[in-house]
């Protein structure tokens, strides 16, 4: 991030979009009347050739790389020199500004050290060293705030969610209004289909509503008088009146993309490693340099002492800590890729080194996110076949989730006549002449079968019961299942020393079944999305967190963790947007090898630092006694930029620490995912 982007106080800045105003992004202080009267989707962040702010950082490469091409022709130095001021004009104009206007407001950062390098060397002549050491600075910042830039943009697609117009009753009429219009107490007319454009309670009609964008609950749940909605939620059938508790600018989702928008802002603020470094170092450095200035004039030599100071300010110039972290994050993030492991900020990667717990979400992550038959149960003299025959007749008619698992395992069936659904409860008809149902175990009696479908509820099903000519011959079972890989995945995490816990919307039956299936004994179910970032922050308190998920009630638990990690190739877009780390592919086994990739690239990263602030310490004494002139400073730190280079080189060789190949051919078929970068 640069330095403005790391300030608490920093404004959000935006490149390559358009302004964007949204309906309800109410944050704390914000009223409904005060939300904007209209919704425009964001525009895409530019492609990076079209991105003017990296046009100063590219010219700044560009004129450097010039200065070298001229100076190698043997063309006068006058021609070299303008070269290279114009490229540390062009790379210092990114960078300079921020750190004078963080120092103006009493907070230090790398940026002011390579500020006062880059002066110090120009004052001493060395006006090539300058410029490279702004342009290796300005391109890392640049590209740093472009992944920001596109994860912010990302957010707000939230709010395609909720409609844009709704069907009140107000005054014994139904009419049409903007959704920002809705006040409490308002009744909504929600047909089959339909988006709930604000939460509320159900005062007339039943039906099947889809809530996995809020809860992430896998499967749809039967509604009726008195049941609570949530905006965002999807009518499956049936027609529903709905008298809302929240505005239509203050509800569920507006409430989830508040939530994402206060987590990055905290997490913005936190200091990068090399900024912390440089706190202290930025005052030691220049109350010496002062010091050595007022030293020679006190025993009569000021020009002396005066560049003295200047080369001990080149000595204890940053130059291999500035390279130090980016050659490492870029080398690892940069072989992470090639598995479908899309790292968003080099911020992102120094902490992902540090993760000693990960919470996951179930659904579309340990889980498959595709409802199927697990079980079939029937009556004495009944077949399965026949059970599954006369389900999946009824269910061909059906708009119901589950119907899809019904057809999945019974494709050839025999046709239905007469069919009638009854939203909530389950549909009708006749099968051969002989009256059959499907539906509820609430709906009808499973008589002999009552305690089979205790059993499959207690293991976590939806059940569905099969009646015919008046008498239940069968109950399904049906589930989202586990992934194949995900116990594996969980085992590797706890052999790398990494705690392991299930975050889920889910009812706690099901939610506690799949977590034993996938080694996982801390499970907390039946979290709405502000109760997994308030999971995620208590856990963060005791060890760094990672949270992985894919829908969009995850959301703010992915951007309050210390990273987010999102399933991207099946993922929503609010998801990958809100997380720091993206995965391409569903392959769960590549979580261990990405973390333990980040962690051996901390490692290499903090040696990196260590030489780096060994060099600043080496040289600093032989600058401030002359045996060491400019000449030699230089050399010194072009050998030490050389050494961290090539050690932050070694990051990219992805760890075997554990047994990743299957893991990496899952991200080499993994699909794309938009650019992140």
């Amino acid at each position: 991030m640069s330095e403005e982007c790391c300030g608490v106080d920093a404004p959000l800045k935006s490149r390559g979009t358009e302004s964007v105003t949204l309906l309800g992004t109410a944050t704390a202080g914000t009223t409904p009347d005060a939300a904007p009267a209209s919704r425009r989707v964001d525009a895409a962040v530019a492609p990076w050739w079209k991105d003017r702010a990296l046009a100063l950082p590219a010219a700044s490469g560009a004129l450097l790389a010039a200065s070298v091409i001229v100076g190698w022709s043997g063309v006068t130095d006058g021609v070299t020199f303008t070269l290279q001021f114009l490229s540390l004009l062009a790379g210092a104009t990114t960078f300079v500004p921020g750190a004078v206007r963080r120092l103006l407001r009493g907070s230090l950062g790398v940026g002011l050290l390579m500020t006062i390098a880059a002066i110090g060397a120009v004052l001493l002549g060395h006006v090539g060293e300058a410029a490279a050491l702004a342009f290796l600075f300005s391109i890392a910042e640049a590209l740093e705030d472009r992944a920001m830039d596109r994860a912010r943009q990302g957010l707000r697609a939230l709010l395609a969610l909720i409609p844009d117009a709704v069907v009140v009753e107000r005054d014994g009429a139904q009419l049409s209004v903007p959704t920002r219009d809705i006040v409490i107490g308002d009744v909504l007319v929600v047909r089959a289909g339909e988006r709930v454009a604000s939460d509320g309670i159900v005062v007339s009609g039943r039906g099947s509503i889809d809530t996995s964008a809020v809860t992430g609950e896998s499967l749809p749940a039967a509604v009726d008088t008195g049941d609570a909605v949530l905006a965002g939620s999807i009518n499956g059938e049936g027609s529903l009146r709905i008298r809302t508790t929240a505005a239509g600018t203050d509800n569920s989702l507006t409430t989830i993309v508040r939530l994402v928008e206060e987590a990055n802002g905290r997490k913005g603020a936190r200091a990068r490693l090399a900024d912390r470094i440089a706190r202290p170092l930025v005052p030691i450095v220049l109350g010496v340099a002062a010091a050595i200035v007022g030293f020679g004039f006190l025993v009569g030599d000021p020009e002396l002492w005066t560049e003295r100071a200047l080369v001990v300010l080149v000595a204890a110039s940053p130059c291999a800590l500035a390279i130090a972290v980016p050659v490492t994050v870029i080398s690892a993030i940069g072989s992470a890729s090639k598995l479908g492991i899309i790292v968003k900020s080099g911020a992102a990667f120094e902490r992902m080194g540090s993760i000693r717990t990960v919470a996951f979400d179930k659904t579309g992550t340990l889980t498959r996110n595709q409802p199927t038959i697990i079980a079939v149960e029937t009556v004495d003299g009944v077949t399965r076949d026949e059970v599954l025959s006369i389900a999946a007749a009824l269910e061909t008619h059906s708009t119901h989730p589950l119907a899809h698992a019904v057809l999945v395992a019974c494709p050839d069936h025999p046709e239905a006549l007469e069919v009638r659904e009854d939203a909530g409860r389950g549909i009708s008809g006749t099968v051969n002449g002989v009256s059959v149902r499907a539906g509820s175990t609430r709906w009808m009696d499973a008589g002999e079968l009552s305690p089979a479908a205790l059993r499959l509820a207690d293991d976590g099903m939806t059940v569905m019961a099969i009646e015919r000519s008046g008498i239940v011959i069968g109950l399904l079972g049906i589930r989202d299942e586990l992934r194949p890989d995900a116990a594996e995945a969980v085992s590797q995490l706890a052999s790398a020393g990494i705690r392991t816990l299930m975050l889920t919307g889910d009812n706690s039956r099901t939610a506690t079944t799949i977590a034993a299936e996938a080694g996982i004994s801390d499970v907390r179910a039946e979290l709405l999305p502000a109760d997994k970032a308030d999971a995620i922050a208590a856990l963060s308190q005791e060890s760094p967190t990672a949270m992985i998920g894919d829908g969009i009630n995850d959301a703010p638990a992915l951007a309050t963790a210390d990273v987010g990690i999102a399933m991207g190739a099946t993922g929503s877009a609010a998801a990958v947007e809100s997380a720091d780390v993206a995965f391409t592919g569903s392959d769960l086994r590549l979580i261990p090898v990405a973390l333990l990739h980040a962690r051996r690239g901390r490692r290499i990263m903090t040696g990196n630092i260590v030489l780096s602030l060994a060099i600043i310490v080496g040289l600093f004494p032989l600058a401030l006694t002359g045996v060491l002139g400019l000449a030699g400073v230089v050399l010194v730190h072009e050998l030490a930029e050389l050494v961290v280079i090539l050690n932050g080189l070694r990051a990219a060789r992805l760890s075997h620490s554990l047994d990743s190949r299957s893991a990496m051919g899952a991200g080499r078929q993994s699909q794309p995912v938009r650019s992140l970068v």
